[in-house]
């Protein structure tokens, strides 16, 4: 059974898993998908085109789905997943894609704090921490498990590896390569993220390796081209070496510095 609230206005169209619920004056449209268990808060959006997980926790007065800030926008028929246990907080907004991938996506179990803003064609991974205020702008890409302090602003086309962190207050204009800290003004490498890479169950061996990468990187006066060519020749190709290597080959504006 679904528990919708009287004062709810639900389109006979969206779909609504077993066990949802839908607070008073929440705004759920058409071509809705809602899995189960999952709550939509009160005066909640949920717009055409969203497709939102299973037991999920959709704050008051959250907006999701609705049009891309985008003025190439013509109305085309996209939209947004978010995944399973996930909670966006209050008033946080996440628009749906444009049409270069037609899909903005929020992974499993994040936690999306107050006034956040997700844009269009965004892709969140699973397990992300985004902080009270966030800010970002298209395309960004976030790895899992990575962590984003409050009201920090994030440019374009980003990309943020996994299982970093970056502090807040901060504004995030290159590619933050994954497990390293991000800080300061103007933004720069800050060392491992050792105190979640630990929580997350690396081993000593695990970190000293990727330390030892992170030090080729930048602490030998090298290139990136330099940098990713001796990691390849001088350290274990661990899978954890191998995206690191392979966010270097892959960055397009260039990593933190």
């Amino acid at each position: 059974m679904t528990n919708i609230h009287p004062q709810a206005i639900v389109d006979p169209a969206a779909e609504l898993g077993a066990g949802s619920s839908v607070g008073p004056f929440a705004i759920i449209e058409g071509k809705v998908r809602i899995g189960a268990g999952t709550s939509i808060g009160a005066h909640a959006l949920i717009a055409s085109g969203s497709t939102i997980g299973d037991h999920c926790k959709i704050s008051p007065g959250a907006i999701i789905g609705t049009a891309p800030q985008d003025l190439k926008f013509k109305d085309e028929e996209t939209f947004v997943t978010i995944g399973n246990h996930t909670v966006v907080r209050e008033f946080a907004t996440i628009n749906r894609a444009t049409t270069h991938s037609y899909y903005t996506r929020v992974g499993d179990h994040c936690l999306l704090m107050a006034y956040a803003h997700i844009a269009h064609d965004c892709h969140i991974g699973n397990h992300v921490i985004i902080a009270n205020a966030v800010n970002m702008a298209g395309h960004v890409i976030i790895g899992d498990f990575a962590g984003i302090g409050g009201m920090t602003a994030i440019h374009q086309f980003i990309h943020i590896g996994e299982h970093c962190f970056i502090g807040g207050g901060l504004r995030v204009s290159n590619d933050i390569p994954p497990y390293i800290l991000a800080m300061g003004e103007p933004m720069k490498f800050g060392g491992l993220n050792k105190i979640g890479l630990k929580r997350r169950g690396f081993t000593d061996q695990e970190l000293s390796l990727i330390k030892h990468a992170y030090k080729i990187i930048y602490r030998e006066n090298l290139t990136v081209t330099e940098a990713i060519a001796r990691i390849e020749n001088s350290l274990e190709q661990t899978p954890y070496i191998k995206k690191i290597i392979d966010f270097l080959k892959g960055s397009e504006r260039g990593i933190v510095r």
